[in-house]
């Protein structure tokens, strides 16, 4: 057995990587690769303990077994591996950029960075380490630097897809709205059913797709080549187009049929959501009173259904000297998560045993995670929509934080849902009827703690800021504990990276006609039989 193992001289070359191994062993390592692509743990973990045990401390299995480990939530064994990997081949990108996952993955971001920044400067001439590292910026709310590093990827492999459309997103973040279209072109360029790069044209809601476009959509959409989550991407942005000619019967077909086609992957479950909805909500209601009320003023959550407004909320909070808008961020519910692992069962099942002590230590764990988002300024933005669901909870956890519930009128809200790809599946918007429970269950939720904790839940209606913007403006801030400051009423001006499907929308000034709903008549009384609202 050697004592050490070839250093393959480029990080792509997987046949080096693996070329003191046997037969068999590298037979083991593929399909423990292939385990760990298709989500499923237990062939790769016994068929990595077969190859280690073969070939103890080799790297690639290693790695492989960082990869696994991470994927479990068991980060210090992910980094145990990685870093045993990295004894053997201390300057391997793939091992420097997996120790960067695990980092992540942990709440490390620092740390993290600094793995994949390295990964690159050992590899400059390697595309998909920019690539990663411009995704994994992108994610972290780096947005500039995210779109000089995928700029990297593009130039060094023009044909790499992934790093045209996610360079096409970055920049729509940073409005600049032309360069991004060229990058989604020039993917469509490559492989014209590409639809990530259908879905980034799609989702610059301000910009009508052309005509040319629908016609090929529909071309595209009739052969039997397309892969499905391409089919489905494209019916989301055949429905747009046709919604921009005014061609709403063909456009609520389009829709249709590509959310049917979204739902066969994953279907929701409403009355599965509904038992979840009602066991937050009792633990919500008995929870100990918190031993410091002040914990998480620095917060504010801004919830409600998507596509409602909460990212123009946002917006005009962000536009204060006070405030950082940090987007969408996934760390309320990872620290759940984390909670959840630490007790063995899922929450809210461990809600009702936690001590004041145990939500206060939850409190400060996401205010660590979130820190980066406070260098600048001292308050910041939490506008997960779906981070509705724990706002009981959050008066236990961050007692001080500050909940702005987004109201926009049902009807339309549930509508811009439906028209909307989601990619977190499963997910309610696929059908007009599952839409209308998820806003039944989100709206009694939120009107009963509203109405238990007024101080720090605030039901804010879209329609009443458009009808009047600056008294709404001002009294949100007096809400958050802000000071009234002008610039929030020019808050399209900000030139802060927004990282959402709102976008375009949220750089323009206030646009008083957005009701569509209206001009698809009765294809929408599903919705409204739901909702209780009268039929067309």
């Amino acid at each position: 057995m050697p004592a050490s193992w070839p250093f393959p001289d480029h990080p792509a070359d997987m046949a080096m990587r693996v070329a003191s191994l046997s037969p068999g062993q590298r037979q083991q390592l593929e399909a423990a690769a292939r385990a760990i692509r298709d989500g499923v743990p237990a062939p790769a973990r016994q068929a990595l303990d077969a190859v280690l045990a073969g070939a103890p401390g080799h790297p690639e299995a290693l790695r492989l077994r960082g990869i696994l480990h991470t994927r479990a939530r068991q980060y210090d064994a992910a980094r145990e591996a990685l870093r045993n990997a990295l004894r053997e081949w201390p300057d391997d990108p793939l091992a420097l950029t997996d120790l960067g996952n695990a980092e992540q993955a942990a709440g490390e971001i620092e740390a993290a960075l600094a793995h994949w920044r390295k990964a690159c400067a050992l590899a400059p001439d390697y595309p998909m380490g920019w690539f990663n590292l411009g995704r994994n910026l992108q994610v972290l709310g780096y947005t500039t630097l995210a779109v000089e590093a995928l700029q990297r990827a593009c130039a060094l492999a023009p044909t790499l897809l992934p790093a045209h459309v996610l360079l096409g997103d970055a920049l729509v973040h940073l409005g600049r709205f032309d360069e991004a279209a060229s990058h989604y072109r020039a993917a469509l360029a490559v492989h014209p059913a590409c639809g990530d790069a259908w879905r980034g044209l799609a989702n610059m809601k301000t910009r009508p797709l052309p005509e040319e476009d629908r016609t090929r959509l529909i071309a595209l959409l009739q052969r039997n080549d397309v892969a499905e989550p391409d089919r489905i991407a494209m019916g989301f942005a055949l429905g747009k187009v046709n919604e921009d000619q005014g061609r709403y019967e063909e456009a609520f077909a389009a829709l249709g049929e590509a959310n049917a086609r979204q739902r066969r992957l994953a279907p929701w479950q409403a009355g599965a959501f509904h038992g979840l909805v009602e066991s937050v909500s009792a633990a919500g209601a008995s929870l100990p009173p918190p031993l410091a009320p002040t914990l998480g003023e620095e917060a504010i959550f801004i919830v409600g259904l998507p596509r409602s407004g909460s990212t123009l909320f946002e917006q005009i909070l962000a536009a204060h000297p006070q405030v950082e808008g940090a987007s969408e961020l996934p760390d309320l519910g990872e620290v759940l998560v984390e909670e959840s692992t630490r007790r063995g069962q899922p929450f809210p099942r461990w809600a009702p045993s936690a001590t004041a002590q145990d939500w206060q230590r939850m409190g400060r764990r996401y205010l660590e995670r979130t820190a980066r988002w406070r260098r600048q300024r001292p308050r910041f933005t939490d506008k997960l929509p779906e981070n509705w669901l724990h706002a009981g909870v959050l008066g236990a956890m961050l007692p001080g934080a500050r909940i702005v519930d987004v109201r926009r009128d049902a009807l339309e809200a549930g509508w811009s849902c439906f028209k909307q790809q989601f990619y977190r599946l499963p997910h309610f918007a696929c059908t007009l009827t599952d839409i209308a429970a998820y806003v039944r269950d989100y709206e009694s939720a939120m009107d009963r703690w509203q109405a238990a904790a007024p101080a720090r839940i605030r039901s804010q209606r879209y329609e009443a800021l458009l009808a009047d913007p600056e008294a709404e403006i001002r009294a949100l801030l007096a809400f958050c504990g802000l000071p009234f400051d002008a610039a929030c009423l020019e808050f399209h001006r900000a030139t802060r990276a927004i990282r959402t499907p709102s976008a375009a929308q949220v750089r323009q000034p206030l646009n008083r006609d957005t009701a569509r709903a209206e001009r698809y008549g009765r294809l929408l009384d599903p919705l409204r039989l739901g909702l209780g609202r009268p039929l067309y």
